[in-house]
């Protein structure tokens, strides 16, 4: 299944990050794809916001710890950011394997190379032209739901 979306602010593209955590359990990946700039840091910090519970939680941006972890209600989270990752054998060292028992937001997911899982919820986004906060998002399920 894919879905279209358009979003006219920060809040909107939130919002459409929080309909999707409603549908993430343990085992599965959403994988977050697009510029720099894209929004991706804004979709993931809604998505684990919603995950948790606490709109309030604090959410860093694991650029440069490459991986963030949060326990929720739902199980463990875990936020990569593969941005620095020049191969994807690297992010073994980061708890790729223990984090594919949880909930996966993987930004820069083209860095995990054949590791990604295949099973996963594909979210590609990218600016709205004429739009400052405006993004075009795809949402892809791809694999066994």
């Amino acid at each position: 299944m894919v879905k279209q979306h358009t979003t006219r602010s920060e809040a909107q593209t939130a919002t459409l990050a929080a309909r999707l955590a409603v549908h993430l359990r343990p085992g599965d990946c959403a994988a977050l794809a697009g510029p720099l700039g894209a929004g991706k840091s804004v979709f993931a910090r809604s998505l684990i916001r919603t995950l948790a519970g606490d709109d309030a939680l604090i959410v860093p941006s694991p650029t440069f710890t490459l991986v963030q972890t949060y326990t929720t209600p739902r199980g463990e989270v875990w936020h990569f950011d593969l941005w620095r990752v020049a191969d994807p054998e690297e992010i073994w060292d980061l708890g790729w394997d223990e984090a594919r028992a949880g909930i996966m937001l993987v930004e820069w997911p083209e860095r995990a190379g054949h590791l990604l899982p295949a099973r996963r919820w594909e979210v590609a986004l990218g600016p709205l032209p004429g739009a400052d906060d405006g993004r075009r998002i795809c949402i892809t399920e791809t694999g066994p739901h």
